[in-house]
């Protein structure tokens, strides 16, 4: 299996770069892992909210095939505990998915027609954050949760 983290914009703050940058080196040991970048949209002070989820939609379906698996990073998606997140991992690789792709989408979430082809959708907190954030959060989940399925020791329960 592959997974992909879709994100829109680059990330600036180089604290979160160094993060990110920490647990992709680790998560390279366990799975094939991307972490793709979809530029940001330029002027967007001329458009509405809608048309800038439009245009962000129209990148992120040229990133999407048909047989991806499509799981958005969103406030009101399911929440895991990290060894349910590492359990749905596992059931994701027996199930023979291929390409498991997350979505962190801009500022104003998702245009409809991303919600209409995601497989589902998953949040980290009830809590807000900034899409940046949810980056490294992310990235240090998913190691955990394949540091859970080997059986290391960097998880404790």
């Amino acid at each position: 299996m592959k997974i992909t983290l879709l994100v829109v914009g680059k990330t600036e703050d180089k604290y979160l770069i160094e993060g990110i940058e920490k647990y992709l080196s680790r998560l390279k040991h366990y799975i094939n892992f991307n972490l793709l970048v979809i530029p940001e949209i330029k002027n967007t002070k001329n458009l509405s909210e809608a048309q800038q989820k439009s245009k962000e939609a129209e990148l992120i379906h040229k990133q999407i095939s048909n047989l991806d698996t499509v799981i958005l990073m969103d406030e009101k998606g399911k929440k895991y505990t990290s060894v349910a997140f590492s359990n749905y991992l596992n059931k994701q690789m027996i199930g023979s998915v291929q390409h498991l792709i997350f979505i962190i989408g801009g500022p104003y979430g998702f245009d409809e027609s991303i919600y209409k082809r995601a497989n589902g959708s998953m949040s980290l907190s009830d809590m807000t954050f900034s899409h940046q954030m949810v980056r490294l959060f992310f990235v240090e989940q998913l190691y955990r949760a394949f540091s859970i399925l080997k059986g290391e020791p960097y998880h404790h329960e």
